[in-house]
């Protein structure tokens, strides 16, 4: 196979030219002519076996169907409901996309989801103007609780991490609960959030560099381990300070 003229991971502008050669396919974000691929954004080299796609540095979550997405209940209607999941368009739950069957004659639709309610969904139809989300996936839930962070969506793929390794490693260190959405939109919950936070705010700034993985992770155990320190250093019954004068 022709050798890559634009490592995996090496930023590229729109036009520039990936590879020269027929034994690779053009991805997400690229395209063929003649026999070299060529990248239409501005974005980051992902090859994937013999796809080649770009991953984007910057813009606006653009919905793809398959992508697990985290978005708010705004509306709801006869027969569905409406959701914003951080995209140029609203997402909508029709009735179909629930477990359950839902008689609307006797059924009210808000004590299934509600205006507020934070929802894990996976997108089944996404056109130019139309986005359908479906409950009908293993993985999707209703959360109660925990927090959500965003960043960029084009970094989400940097937070997971080739076979999920940057994520797991982030929740095995902090013991949080973790739900990522495509969107750009995560829920945390646990006694380490603000740690997540840290981390994903890294991921997200140094998301172009090498070696992030190992870095996130030194720096998690750094600050666990002056977490650590800082409970093994205080007083049993508090602080002399604090405590009651006889």
């Amino acid at each position: 196979m022709s050798e890559l003229l634009k490592k995996e991971r090496e930023v590229v502008l729109p036009g520039d030219k990936i590879i020269e050669s027929m034994d690779y396919l053009p991805g997400r974000n690229c395209f063929r002519e003649g026999e070299s691929i060529y990248s239409k954004r501005l974005g980051i080299v992902s090859v994937r076996g013999r796809v080649i796609s770009v991953v984007p540095l910057s813009g606006v979550y653009v919905p793809k169907p398959g992508d697990m997405v985290i978005g708010e209940v705004i509306d709801i209607q006869s027969n569905g409901w409406v959701v914003d999941i951080n995209g140029v368009h609203e997402a909508y739950i029709p009735l179909s996309g629930v477990r359950e069957y839902v008689d609307t004659s006797r059924t009210d639709l808000s004590k299934i989801y509600s205006i507020g309610d934070v929802i894990y969904a996976k997108i089944s139809l996404a056109s130019r103007n139309t986005v359908h989300l479906t409950m009908q996936d293993p993985k999707a839930k209703k959360f109660r609780g925990g927090m959500i962070m965003k960043m960029s969506s084009a970094k989400v793929p940097r937070l997971i991490g080739k076979n999920a390794s940057m994520i797991n490693m982030i929740k095995e260190k902090t013991g949080c609960r973790i739900s990522v959405g495509q969107n750009g939109l995560i829920w945390v919950e646990g006694e380490n959030v603000p740690l997540v936070k840290k981390a994903v705010e890294m991921i997200e700034r140094e998301s172009i560099s090498e070696g992030l993985t190992e870095r996130v992770s030194e720096m998690l155990d750094k600050e666990l381990a002056g977490s650590d320190a800082g409970q093994k250093g205080k007083p049993e019954g508090g602080d002399d300070k604090n405590e009651k004068k006889g």
